[in-house]
């Protein structure tokens, strides 16, 4: 047998034999195929709802292991826009966010169980407002795959429940306004 083809065959058997590890993906914040919203409720007849600007972070991810997928995602705190000027100032003042204490709002996961049909539960530390709290988040795989530029992409979607009082924000907006609701829609490009 010719010595290029027992290498071939060897260099072959070697790559079919690696294990194969999850791969980084950049959340796509500069395209803005990414975005972090939240809303609560207004006295009970309507929703209050915005926009976390800023932010980045990358998860790791593997279809054939998504049990071990982990992200990451830090947030400029200031980067608050609800889209009235006033309310925002609020926001980030020392009665809410505090930004100019805590300027920076930061997940990291610590496990991920699958549900076996594209989504599963995410769980990780959230720190917000200088307090660190488990939060869990459900997440649903929107889809993944090439794009039109020569990547790879997978995106994510999911919602996080929060109690501001949980995090040391204890102004008063009501009973129906204890809860605020976080929705990630994450897009990632594999690096």
């Amino acid at each position: 047998m010719n010595t290029h083809l027992i290498k071939s065959l060897a260099l072959g058997a070697l790559l079919a034999a690696s294990p194969v590890y999850a791969a980084e993906y950049v959340i796509d914040t500069e395209g803005a195929h990414a975005s972090i919203l939240f809303r609560v409720n207004h006295l009970g007849f309507s929703w209050v709802t915005g926009r976390l600007e800023k932010f980045s972070g990358s998860f790791n991810y593997d279809a054939a292991d998504p049990n071990s997928s982990s992200v990451t995602i830090t947030i400029d705190a200031a980067s608050v826009n609800t889209n009235q000027a006033e309310r925002d100032k609020h926001l980030r003042s020392s009665e809410f966010l505090d930004v100019s204490t805590y300027p920076e709002i930061t997940f990291v996961s610590t496990s991920y169980k699958t549900n076996g049909d594209g989504s599963g539960v995410l769980k990780g530390d959230l720190s917000l407002h200088g307090v660190t709290k488990p939060v869990t988040i459900d997440v649903t795989r929107v889809g993944e795959g090439d794009d039109p530029w020569g990547g790879y992409r997978a995106g994510f979607e999911g919602t996080a429940e929060l109690k501001l009082k949980e995090f040391g924000i204890d102004y008063n907006l009501g009973p129906m306004a204890e809860t605020i609701y976080m929705d990630f829609n994450i897009e990632g490009v594999r690096q």
